[in-house]
């Protein structure tokens, strides 16, 4: 009696587990599967390509790192000395016509001179740094200022460098961003007329990080102010080239 209970029950198990193997076999795929093929439109698909945009500028304000640098025996006398310095060529600035709002510290540094030919590198001065950067927004006076300055602070100025930028380049970012839309989308109905298929509207569109590359210096010949002897120091801004890029995805109709 026990042992026919027992293959009732083992025959039940196994006709259960083939109506589950039956109906699953019947049932709708899983919803994994689903998800990659509904109407996502990153799973459809499409023609990606990118676009690239480049507009040249002439700059219009050069960027000047400058400042003073002085040695002395004492903190106290280098302070004095370079703080008269910045004093005089901060002056000059102004005369020049750089406004207080184009004037701003970069960086301000006091610290030992050691002399490293002894083993404790003894502490034998002290060095004072005040650099700032200035926008001289008239190009053209660049290096008239730059030779105003270095006659104010003397043996203690410092010339960091000096780069060129515009003051609104917006505009330039806007031409360079449809130029590289217009790229993109030439691309796009190239590749589809080479494939024989109909381009679809654009569902994904993305901007690369712009860049501004170093400007060209198209003139570092020494000339000199007109009916003078004495050679000014030449600056000349040449061109900026703005370039920017952008990623698109076009749907196949």
């Amino acid at each position: 009696m026990r042992k026919g209970l027992l293959v009732g029950l083992v025959i039940g198990a196994v006709l259960i587990g083939v109506v589950s193997v039956v109906a699953s076999a019947g049932a709708d795929p899983s919803p994994t599967a689903q998800a990659s093929s509904t109407g996502d439109d990153f799973g459809r698909s499409a023609i990606w390509v990118s676009g690239t945009g480049e507009v040249t500028a002439i700059p219009d304000m050069a960027v000047v790192s400058l400042g003073v640098e002085v040695e002395e025996d004492t903190v106290q006398v280098a302070m004095d000395k370079a703080a008269a310095a910045m004093d005089s060529v901060v002056a000059v600035l102004r005369a020049n016509g750089v406004a207080e709002k184009d004037i701003q510290t970069q960086w301000f540094n006091i610290y030992p001179v050691r002399n490293w030919t002894e083993w404790d590198g003894t502490i034998v001065g002290y060095q004072v740094t005040n650099t700032v950067s200035i926008k001289v927004r008239e190009v053209d006076a660049t290096g008239r200022i730059i030779d105003a300055v270095a006659k104010a602070g003397g043996d203690l100025i410092r010339i960091n460098g000096v780069s060129f930028t515009m003051d609104d380049p917006s505009k330039y970012y806007a031409e360079a961003r449809a130029e590289a839309v217009g790229d993109a989308k030439e691309k796009a109905q190239q590749l589809a007329d080479l494939a024989g298929i109909q381009l679809g509207a654009p569902f994904y569109i993305s901007e690369g990080g712009g860049y501004t590359p170093t400007p060209i210096y198209m003139d570092y010949a020494m000339r000199s102010y007109e009916g003078s002897s004495v050679p000014m120091t030449p600056i000349n801004p040449g061109e900026t080239e703005i370039i920017l890029t952008v990623q698109m995805a076009f749907t196949i109709q």
